[in-house]
């Protein structure tokens, strides 16, 4: 239902308060105006720096009511008829809800007004109200363009040079670059694209969109050059996302994300990051410990804000590198429950949203995660991410061999118990200390020794309940690479004690 629909049907029951939450005022008013032009209402409108005026004329009504709020309040039933319906557009008027006079004065206004059929409508980007108003007005929402909209915007621009304008999959990805974006904000990103390559292109869009990352503060956006083809192995997992994510645009079937838990050191970060760069979509890097403030109420206030970021730049990923640190605080007292509040948020938005986001939770420790984190429909998958293989080894070898310019003779030392992060590293120290492969695998303490517990309480876990990111189907204990001790059979050569 659009803004004018909903609006319709509150001045027909006579709700008197109006509050219309928008990032563009001036298109909400554009839209109310031609409503009222339509049912024939009287429509006034107000701001701060050029006054009172008529919805159809640019000039003030009165010179005294230029700057006074409250000569706009009283000024609105004079423009009243006997039978009709008045309304008064008070730009940004959230400004001046801080004065006892101007609460009192709105107050009344809008207790006659439901009499006099005249009614108060506040375009503001934020919802504030005082409480002495908050049962007087109703909340509408202005949505931001939609996919025809935007797209009506890109022809308009390019009408006198039509191909300058990408057609088919190409439009798409340029809409899905220009989604979230306001009218202005579509027009500029379109129109700097025309003046920087002579097309609208969708870098340019996702370009100038990462300036709302840049004033949130909140986010950080990856702009790595990571891909599948240096990360050896984890086959099923990267065709899960890469089907999952390979939905139609407009499907009413988006996918949720995916929980990863594994191994330190088996490419749960480098993953998340790689998947961005094969599907095109920008990466977004969220810091749940960023998000807290020292204010009261500043760490709810940020989380809200974060995730409206990330769904305005949608369709994108949202990468949360190990998120147990992130939620540790959760269940405790410590805090007065703000870790809880901040948690109770997250997952809140992480079933309900309908936003085009990807979601890549990585785990390196699943007990300390609140197990409603895990649920069904929380994620599309739990991948459990366990050492490599040996052919995924082989292939992990290959590529750093490659990358740090080592032969294919040298001999590679025993890889038993490593992690494609410990072969890595093998491979770079060989590189930068001009040893072999096996005077540098010394340096190398693989992880699932150093915490073997940890890893075994891993695999215990994960079996039975996570995905293979290895193989199609259920990971079970027993395809870890856990190597156990090696026992002789046969008769002991221990000399007899007779």
């Amino acid at each position: 239902m659009t803004l004018t629909d909903r609006m319709t049907d509150f001045v027909l029951a006579a709700f008197t308060g109006l509050w219309v939450q928008t990032q563009e005022p001036d298109e909400a008013e554009r839209e109310i105006a031609a409503l009222a032009k339509r049912k024939d209402w009287r429509l006034a409108v107000w701001d701060i720096a050029a006054g009172l005026r008529l919805a159809d004329s640019p000039s003030q009504l009165s010179e005294s009511v230029a700057g006074d709020p409250l000569a706009a309040l009283r000024a609105l039933p004079a423009l009243a008829s006997k039978d009709g319906t008045a309304l008064l557009i008070l730009h940004q008027f959230h400004r001046f809800l801080n004065n006892p006079e101007v609460i009192q004065t709105v107050f009344r206004q809008l207790v006659t007004g439901k009499h006099q059929r005249c009614f108060l409508v506040v375009l503001s980007p934020v919802v504030q109200i005082p409480i002495e108003l908050e049962k007087l007005f109703v909340i509408l929402e202005h949505p931001l363009p939609d996919r025809d909209q935007l797209g009506q915007i890109a022809r308009e621009l390019t009408s006198d040079r039509p191909d300058e304008l990408l057609k088919g999959e190409q439009l798409n990805r340029v809409l899905d670059a220009a989604a979230g974006l306001t009218r202005y904000e579509a027009e500029g990103a379109f129109a700097l694209s025309l003046a920087q390559s002579g097309r609208i292109q969708p870098s340019t869009i996702w370009d100038l969109k990462t300036q709302t990352l840049k004033k949130s503060g909140l986010l950080n956006l990856h702009r790595g050059k990571e891909d599948f083809s240096d990360l050896g192995g984890l086959q099923a997992m990267k065709d899960f996302c890469l089907k999952a994510m390979s939905h139609r645009t407009g499907s009413i079937v988006k996918p949720k994300g995916v929980l990863l838990l594994g191994v330190p050191g088996t490419g749960k970060s480098f993953f998340a990051k790689a998947l961005g760069n094969a599907t095109g979509r920008p990466t977004l890097i969220l810091d749940m410990g960023a998000l807290y403030g020292s204010l009261v109420g500043q760490t709810e206030s940020n989380i809200r804000q974060a995730l409206n970021v990330i769904d305005m730049m949608s369709p994108c990923i949202c990468f949360i590198d190990e998120v147990e640190k992130s939620l540790s605080g959760v269940g405790s007292s410590g805090d007065s429950g703000v870790s809880s509040r901040l948690f109770g948020t997250f997952l809140t938005w992480l079933s309900d949203h309908d936003s085009d986001v990807f979601v890549v939770c990585t785990s390196n420790d699943i007990s300390k995660l609140p197990p409603e984190f895990s649920r069904a429909e929380r994620f599309d998958g739990i991948f459990f991410l366990d050492l490599p293989t040996r052919a995924e080894k082989d292939g992990i070898w290959k590529i750093f061999r490659g990358r740090f310019d080592i032969s294919l003779s040298e001999p590679r030392p025993d890889d038993t118990d490593w992690t494609g992060a410990e072969i890595r590293a093998c491979c770079r120290l060989s590189a930068l200390l001009d040893v072999p492969l096996t005077e540098a695998a010394k340096n190398v303490v693989p992880v699932a020794i150093t915490a073997a517990e940890q890893v075994d309480r891993l695999r215990t876990w994960a079996g039975g309940r996570c995905l293979s990111a290895s193989s199609a189907g259920i990971y079970g204990k027993s395809e870890s690479n856990k190597s156990g001790r090696k026992v002789t059979r046969g008769p002991s050569t221990r000399p007899s004690d007779n």
